[in-house]
């Protein structure tokens, strides 16, 4: 694991910004996409500026990996460019992070925004450059009302710290599941926030990019995966020590998650207590962290506080300048 480089903040997006839409994992399967992603750019204020292989294909990936590369790469040393959101996850991030240049990050830091494949950069940006990045909302999809609250306000506002807004829990419901954090451990905690998709964050085992998570508060959201594929991915990390030193952990939503098979089943929340109950540490589970049409942006990197007994998450500092 690295040495924590020196925190660096991206300026806050004012009206106006230039930034930067790519695609650095999987394709835009529909041509509106590129449309939608540039409209919710101009919508927002801003002034987009649209990769030039966006709209590539190449099996599986947003064209060939000289392609997404280079349209990475002149985003992040692009000095006219203030921010860099990418239009959608999928898969592709890791075949080009060991010849993506991050030095230009740390002279003319700037946001880099997005979610699921995208955690990868997120992850290895904040490493290589001390950057905080942003776990939030691709370009290419529509953005909810609660969405561009968290948007705006982790991204524009120089002054976000405080609580995050949560979502309701159904009224008039004897015991409502939707929306409601669970506590698994209770307690406050304050730390680093740290995480992102967890088969990317296991992805990154072994590699420059994997985070230091000493006195962090992890964060993890995942989807479409087996449950016994999210105990095996914990089992990994519990085994190499990145668990004993949280200080909390904040678990987002593991959408269309399969529990069970031909060998029976288990419930997510008993393999998070596995993994995380003897911690002894706050954790809550259910935060709007992932792929939902609802979700936070939360910047890696800056300083927050866990209520896992009152499920609460805030914002110890801004995360921009």
């Amino acid at each position: 694991m690295q040495t924590q480089p020196t925190i660096l903040r991206p300026p806050r997006l004012a009206p106006g910004a230039r930034v930067a839409l790519v695609a650095p994992a999987g394709p835009l399967l529909e041509r509106d996409d590129l449309i939608r992603g540039v409209a919710l750019a101009e919508a927002l204020g801003f002034a987009p500026e649209l990769g030039a292989h966006a709209a590539k294909r190449h099996g599986y990936l947003a064209g060939r990996d000289e392609e997404r590369l280079a349209d990475l790469q002149h985003a992040l040393a692009d000095p006219r460019i203030d921010a860099v959101w990418c239009l959608r996850g999928g898969y592709g991030v890791t075949r080009i992070l060991d010849r993506l240049d991050m030095a230009p990050l740390r002279t003319r830091p700037k946001a880099l925004v997005g979610f699921s494949d995208i955690t990868a950069l997120l992850l290895a940006a904040h490493a290589s450059a001390g950057l905080v990045t942003f776990h939030g909302p691709v370009a290419r999809r529509p953005m909810t009302a609660f969405t561009r609250r968290g948007f705006e306000r982790a991204l524009a506002s120089p002054e976000a710290a405080g609580l995050l807004e949560t979502l309701p829990v159904p009224q008039g419901v004897l015991v409502p599941t939707e929306n409601r954090i669970a506590t698994i451990t209770d307690g406050v905690a304050a730390g680093r926030l740290i995480g992102g998709n967890l088969s990317l964050l296991h992805c990154l085992i072994g590699t420059p990019w994997f985070p230091r998570l000493e006195g962090a508060i992890l964060f993890l959201e995942d989807v479409s995966e087996k449950l016994y594929a999210v105990d095996r991915m914990l089992a990994h990390l519990r085994s190499i020590g990145a668990f004993t030193n949280l200080a909390g952990v904040a678990i987002g939503r593991f959408t269309d998650l399969t529990r069970g098979g031909a060998d029976g089943a288990l419930g997510l929340d008993e393999v998070l207590a596995t993994y995380f109950g003897p911690l002894r540490v706050p954790v809550a589970a259910g935060f709007p962290i992932g792929h939902l049409d609802d979700q936070w942006t939360l910047p890696i990197g800056v300083e927050a506080e866990l209520d896992a007994t009152q499920g609460r998450l805030s914002l110890l500092e801004a995360a921009v300048q």
